[in-house]
């Protein structure tokens, strides 16, 4: 019988948990306005993402202008995003002759949000992302599994930076 009054015990105080964060300001990411009352999803088509040079670099950009525009048009241009990648590998898994049967992808990004209007910086910050991936003998399966890792790096990156963003913007714009 103690068990019933512990679990309704748990489940009240999870309820009266629940009531008392309803008046803290909690406020979903993606859900309602922003602070200026503009919806997020039309704050973030006004992100222009600014070209990264190399194919990884590629990647990342149309990840984030996916993820500003849902695949739609974007918006007239409020904000500019400036990234910077870099890249490295990784050896793992080191046999006795001397070849890797592992290896891992990093990607290190360091980003700017600018207000285009006042050219001013609004937010700095940095996202990484690791992918390891393994190596065969053949060269193509190689050069597919680097490219896989490095795809996978970049939507992790893309993610991250675009949560930082959108986390900025829903409290600023």
């Amino acid at each position: 019988m103690w068990w019933r009054s512990s679990a309704l015990f748990a489940s009240l105080l999870a309820g009266l948990a629940a009531l008392a964060l309803t008046g803290c300001g909690f406020q979903p990411l993606y859900g309602g306005t922003t602070a200026g009352g503009a919806r997020l999803a039309e704050v973030m088509a006004a992100v222009d993402v600014t070209p990264i040079p190399g194919r990884v670099g590629q990647k990342l950009r149309n990840e984030l202008i996916f993820a500003n525009t849902g695949g739609g048009n974007a918006g007239p241009t409020r904000y500019r995003l400036d990234i910077i990648v870099k890249e490295s590998v990784t050896d793992q898994l080191v046999q006795i002759t001397g070849d890797a049967t592992g290896q891992v992808f990093q990607l290190d990004a360091s980003f700017k949000l600018v207000d285009v209007a006042k050219g001013a910086v609004l937010l700095q910050g940095k996202a990484v992302s690791r992918a390891p991936y393994n190596r065969f003998q053949e060269i193509f399966a190689n050069v597919r599994a680097r490219y896989d890792a490095e795809n996978r790096a970049a939507r992790t990156v893309s993610e991250s930076i675009m949560t930082q963003v959108a986390a900025y913007l829903s409290n600023a714009a």
